[in-house]
């Protein structure tokens, strides 16, 4: 039939018959469906022949082409696999630890002239570390490491690895052993009430130091600045330590006493960097209160 339909002359039986078989019906419908069912009917038997074993040549390229991928999916899941067996083989303790001195950012303008040789590393697009060991020494890092480099600014502590010392993982913030000291553990119990003949007082604290923590909004909402501090005075023993304990009991706030005494220390820059210490602890446990008793040993009269 298919013979009869590609070869029929005009007039003849095969022109005749072409529309009127359920096969040639069957193919108008596909072509209908597809838009290629007429252009076959019109070709000859070796024109069909011919189109079907470019198809077939398509499909064993596309064959290939599904076989090559699949092998490229296949490697790149080992080369992960590896990469990830590195990381872990490298992410072992101890670390080395290190701080952030300096990020740089590499310039991806500056070009190798031809026929110079060409530093991978130099290469690289992003940001540069330049970190200090605890050994006293100072490395200069072109990839950073497993840490992103937006998260790392300078003075960060970080684990190294020992060898490579491309950065691991970030550490937390080191305080002073003294500074760590200061932190008052069990939350003062004193209330206003165990307090006598200082209303006035209470009055001014409760209005610079416990509106500004309990009802922030409020005082945004005003537009008020409130006071960053206060400062006490008088003779020993007429409540002063006292009115602290019970201000930071009624804010239920970080509670952290130091002495004046403590800042002086043998060493210059010594004091200076316990007080940064001290203020950068309350500022991550905040809201915090920081009471320096006996001010005037580093406070002289003015």
């Amino acid at each position: 039939d298919e013979a009869e339909v590609g070869t029929g002359r005009a007039g003849g039986p095969g022109s005749g018959a072409r529309r009127e078989t359920p096969l040639t019906r069957g193919k108008e419908v596909a072509g209908g469906q597809d838009g290629i069912g007429e252009e076959v009917l019109k070709m000859s038997t070796e024109e069909i022949i011919q189109r079907t074993r470019l198809l077939d040549s398509e499909i064993k390229i596309m064959k290939s082409e599904v076989l090559r991928v699949t092998h490229e999916l296949q490697a790149m899941k080992d080369k992960i696999k590896e990469n990830s067996e590195k990381i872990k083989v490298n992410k072992t303790l101890p670390y080395l630890v290190s701080n952030v001195i300096e990020l740089l950012d590499v310039d991806p303008n500056d070009q190798e002239e031809d026929g110079a040789n060409i530093d991978l590393d130099s290469q690289r697009k992003g940001k540069c570390a330049v970190i200090k060991t605890s050994t006293r020494q100072t490395y200069f890092l072109p990839v950073i490491g497993l840490v992103d480099a937006e998260k790392l600014k300078p003075g960060d502590l970080v684990g190294v690895n020992k060898d490579s010392y491309l950065i691991l993982e970030t550490l937390p913030t080191e305080y002073d052993s003294r500074v760590k000291a200061m932190e008052v553990d069990e939350r003062p119990t004193e209330q206003y009430s165990d307090i006598g003949g200082l209303d006035k007082q209470i009055q001014e604290l409760v209005e610079a130091i416990v509106l500004p923590m309990n009802h922030k909004e409020k005082f945004e909402n005003l537009g008020i600045q409130p006071p960053k501090g206060v400062l006490m005075y008088g003779p020993p023993g007429t409540g002063k330590t006292l009115l602290a304990r019970a201000c930071a009991a009624q804010t239920k706030a970080t509670f952290l006493k130091l002495a004046g005494p403590q800042l002086v220390q043998m060493f210059i820059g010594d004091g200076a960097k316990l007080v940064r210490d001290a203020f950068a602890l309350a500022k991550e446990k905040a809201p915090s209160i920081i009471f320096i008793d006996e001010l005037d040993a580093i406070g002289t009269k003015r």
